[in-house]
């Protein structure tokens, strides 16, 4: 997998001839610093978490941007938040010239923040993840589903007409179990990504979390982190969750913020826009990396992980993140959303953005029925999506009806 040419790299030169200033944003260990490696000739990089980089800008900011006005990446960057207004002054120094400074950061919920407050307008934002399905299978140049959605005006058929598989079953399977982060990928052994995985783990509570939140339990926490396997997928009653942690609603709620916030978990909110029926309003969650998932899980290998009983939620899970690094790799702006009613009716993902509102069911079988699709048909009817889409394993998409397509993941 070495020299894996990452999705991103067209977005941050398209963002870096708009902006003064591009953050990449993302879990750590998701290949930020290798993209920065893709710029050209004449970038100096620094990176805040090397003692001799962290000393001579920490020194005195402003003097630094003075000295370095242009071509300067900054890695980790929320390790020295006083940077970003220093940052803001240097861009407004010469506001008109685009494509000076790139930074990156990960690991700290109040990092948005501070990119928003300090250097709102003058940045591009993109939202890294490990290897979605699409660059493991070196397809992600290629026309796809997603780039299509993005033509608003085009019909269901011209969506899935002429798409071609970017892999097999076998291989999808392969990419679900491992999950995407680069470093398990460059050895074929399941011993060393296990290895790497349970570091990992340590290394993000320990040095990152421990950093950040100085305060935090670190049993509790260590002890909310093994929860997380299980409760992916799930709609999350933190009422429930503080029992079992010990701990107040309150500080529950700050443990799934970290995680949400750290780029490890990600917060589903409830769709509840124009609802004339009762709806579930409580959030749901996903653990980003469907690996990382298995890893906490103790699932040894594929087999195990089809008669697991958290088979289902993790592959709804890694279905829907490799539609939201797609989009984010396609700088397509998207909100996102699950929905439920009352009485039980459900649709795994809803999407808005410039593309309309569309509607994805996720399902690991071939076949579906039309029984188990009422719930998104009445979604569809009710609040007047421009599409429902089935994401299954078929052989090939299929036109169910005219605005619901069933999409193989092999195709997306």
């Amino acid at each position: 997998m070495q020299g894996m040419k990452r999705a991103y790299e067209s977005l941050l030169r398209a963002l870096l001839k708009t902006f003064p200033c591009v953050a990449l944003l993302g879990v750590r260990q998701c290949g930020k610093t290798t993209l920065l490696g893709t710029l050209p000739e004449g970038w100096k990089h620094f990176d805040l978490e090397r003692r001799a980089d962290h000393a001579l800008i920490s020194r005195d900011p402003d003097t630094f941007f003075r000295v370095h006005p242009r071509r300067v990446s900054i890695d980790e960057a929320q390790v020295l938040p006083e940077i970003f207004a220093a940052l803001r002054v240097a861009i407004d120094a010469n506001r008109a010239e685009k494509g000076r400074f790139v930074i990156t950061g990960s690991s700290s919920p109040a990092l948005l923040r501070s990119v928003s407050d300090s250097l709102a307008g003058r940045v591009g934002i993109i939202e890294m993840a490990p290897f979605s399905w699409s660059e493991v299978t070196r397809t992600s140049g290629r026309d796809s589903f997603l780039r299509r959605l993005q033509q608003s005006k085009a019909a269901p058929r011209a969506l899935v007409d002429g798409l071609k598989p970017r892999g097999d079953l076998a291989q999808a399977h392969r990419f679900w179990f491992r999950g995407g982060f680069p470093e398990p990928w460059l050895s074929q052994g399941g011993t060393h990504r296990a290895r790497w995985v349970e570091q990992y783990i340590q290394t993000y509570l320990f040095r990152d979390v421990r950093r950040l939140f100085p305060g935090l339990d670190d049993v509790r926490f260590r002890r909310f982190l093994g929860m997380l396997g299980g409760l992916s997928g799930r709609i999350i009653n933190y009422a429930e969750v503080a029992r079992a942690l010990g701990v107040s609603q309150p500080t529950a709620r700050d443990y799934f913020a970290i995680a949400h916030g750290t780029f490890v978990w990600r917060a589903m909110p409830a769709y509840a826009r124009n609802a004339v029926k009762r709806i579930v309003k409580h959030p749901r969650g996903y653990l980003r990396d469907s690996g990382l998932l298995h890893a906490l899980l103790h699932v040894p290998d594929i087999g195990a992980l089809q008669s697991h009983p958290q088979m289902g939620a993790s592959w709804e899970g890694m279905v829907i993140e490799e539609i939201l690094r797609q989009l984010n790799a396609l700088g397509a702006a998207h909100e996102y959303a699950y929905y439920r009613t009352g009485a039980g009716a459900e649709v795994d993902l809803v999407m808005e953005g410039s593309f309309g509102l569309v509607a994805l069911e996720i399902k690991h079988t071939s076949a579906v029925g039309g029984r188990e699709l009422r719930g998104l048909r009445d979604f569809m009817i009710e609040h007047k999506a421009r599409l429902g889409v089935v994401l299954n394993n078929d052989l090939a998409p299929r036109l169910y009806e005219d605005d619901l397509i069933g999409l193989p993941f092999t195709h997306l």
